[in-house]
């Protein structure tokens, strides 16, 4: 008997959430079959049969949480089920006549098909790592030809296609419309040479026909289903969107861009009749991912003594000495001198003062972190994600302006890989960019500390006995207190307000 255990997942991954089993009790599988998905915070991650045999027993269900090696079901190496149970249940349907529109395959359909091929995800694009499945252009029984489309996958760019491997008849669906899919991930079983019983292409293309005159209905615009949705809720006008996707389809990213362009619907005429808002309310169920951070920020808070101490910041310098040398730094670097880069240089030398910061808590140990890695918060469509610059005591404020700059536009587009988001030792998070005057981050696990920056703001200060109008910016330190001393927190939170307001300490290393 082979236990299936749960697989190293990333750096500083420990556990995953079990997302969708691909087989079950009695089923035969091959060698690198999928046989569930896991999800953790940052990615998904397939787990795949070793070698031939049978699944014995599933040992963790869907939604339980897993740590790495954590056994997930047991498998008997090189048996055979003589057909599945899935199968065997399609069997007796077929028998009973209770299935007649959508006849699953007997366990002796090789007699008139060939063995099961898998289609999968094609590559999506270059550091395109997930998608969102579509539309199903085919259902179960319906005969496919060879590269017949079987359905659309939505990414941030654009529309993809899953192709058929083969000619035959699809078995199975392995995903389900709105699932989130990656690249070489199984999403159908076609049974190769088989016949639909009848059932053939025509379905699928029916389908397609009836979906393209659907689309010609709202507007003669290609789109996807997310970007459909997009522009009913911005109100923004379709037919003036260039689409990026497959024969210019408009995909959900194009729907976005126009948003941020400012490319909205024109006014509706005074005689119109008004909209139908249609119910008040609107339950979606949340992604595996969404959840899984959900549920990573909650136990960040449970299981972390985390407190959070207050300074602020006078901006002046600062912006003086960006307004006086940008032109200058902007021509010679071809980037212009932001605020972050500041901000990370500041941190990372109260970082080098103040270990303890740096540092994360394993079981009884302290590692204490001789690098400085620092995760930039970065708002996306998708969420929150955290690409990391690394080595910044070795970056110059440009190095640093250049790679936040160059991660920011991957993250919104989607292409950041999994290793540019792991590994940071501490993370800065700007609301300022919202508008934030103040909140409290959430520490980002197992790190031991976070910055928040807000919105500056011109705020009456009393300077020399006098009142004056100042850029001020509050910050805040959420930190572990199992590992970092009040007294170091606020001595970190006093270093990064000197290197602020006097921003030569930074350049003089001081």
């Amino acid at each position: 008997m082979t236990d299936i255990t749960v697989p190293q997942l990333g750096e500083s991954v420990s556990e995953a959430t079990v997302g969708s089993w691909q087989v079950s009790e009695g089923d035969s599988v091959k060698k690198d079959d999928v046989l569930v998905e896991l999800e953790t915070d940052k990615v998904s991650v397939e787990v795949r049969a070793e070698e031939d045999g049978v699944i014995t027993a599933i040992t963790a269900k869907e939604g339980d949480t897993v740590d790495i090696g954590a056994k997930l079901a047991e498998m008997e190496a090189g048996a055979s089920a003589g057909g599945s149970k899935k199968e065997a249940k399609a069997e007796k349907k077929d028998e009973g006549g209770k299935s007649e529109d959508k006849p699953a395959p007997k366990s002796d359909d090789k007699a008139s098909g060939g063995d099961l091929v898998e289609a999968k995800v094609p590559v999506m694009g270059e550091s395109v790592s997930e998608g969102t499945v579509g539309s199903w252009l085919v259902q179960p029984g319906d005969t496919v030809k060879q590269d017949q489309a079987l359905m659309e996958i939505e990414t941030d760019k654009v529309a993809v296609e899953v192709p058929s491997p083969v000619s035959g008849v699809l078995e199975e669906q392995l995903v389900a419309e709105g699932d989130t899919v990656s690249p070489d991930q199984a999403v159908a079983k076609i049974r190769e040479g088989a016949s639909g019983g009848g059932k053939s292409e025509s379905k699928s293309e029916s389908k397609s026909e009836a979906k393209s005159e659907e689309k010609k209905s709202s507007g003669d615009v290609k789109a996807m289903p997310s970007a459909q949705r997009i522009a009913a809720e911005k109100n923004v006008d379709l037919s003036k969107v260039e689409g990026t996707g497959k024969d210019g389809r408009v995909t959900k990213g194009d729907a976005l861009k126009a948003i941020e362009k400012g490319g909205s619907a024109p006014a509706p005429k005074a005689d119109a009749k008004p909209r139908e808002t249609g119910e008040r309310e609107e339950r979606v169920k949340m992604t595996r991912l969404r959840q899984t951070i959900a549920r990573r920020l909650k136990e960040a808070q449970n299981s972390a003594a985390m407190l959070t101490t207050y300074n602020e910041a006078d901006m002046s310098a600062i912006m003086s000495l960006r307004k006086q040398v940008q032109d200058d730094f902007v021509a010679k670097h071809g980037v212009k001198l932001g605020f972050m880069s500041f901000f990370v240089k500041a941190c990372v030398q109260a970082l080098q003062e103040l270990p303890a910061v740096n540092a994360e808590i394993d079981g009884t140990d302290i590692i204490y972190k001789n690098y400085y890695d620092v995760g930039v918060a970065v708002g996306t469509d998708r969420g929150l994600v955290v690409p990391v610059v690394r080595d910044c005591d070795q970056k110059s404020l440009a190095e640093i302006e250049k790679s936040i700059m160059d991660l920011g536009k991957r993250a919104r587009d989607g292409q950041l890989g999994l290793n540019e988001m792991q590994g940071a030792t501490f993370t800065i998070s700007n609301g300022g960019v919202y508008g934030s005057l103040m909140s409290s981050p959430i520490l980002n696990a197992p790190q031991s500390g976070i910055l928040g920056m807000h919105k500056i703001q011109e705020r009456p200060m009393a300077i020399g006995g006098e009142v004056k109008i100042r850029p001020m910016m509050y910050l805040a330190l959420s930190y572990d207190h199992r590992i970092v001393d009040g007294k170091e927190a606020v001595t970190f939170l006093v270093r990064v307000k000197e290197s602020l307001e006097n921003p030569q300490r930074m350049l003089l290393e001081i």
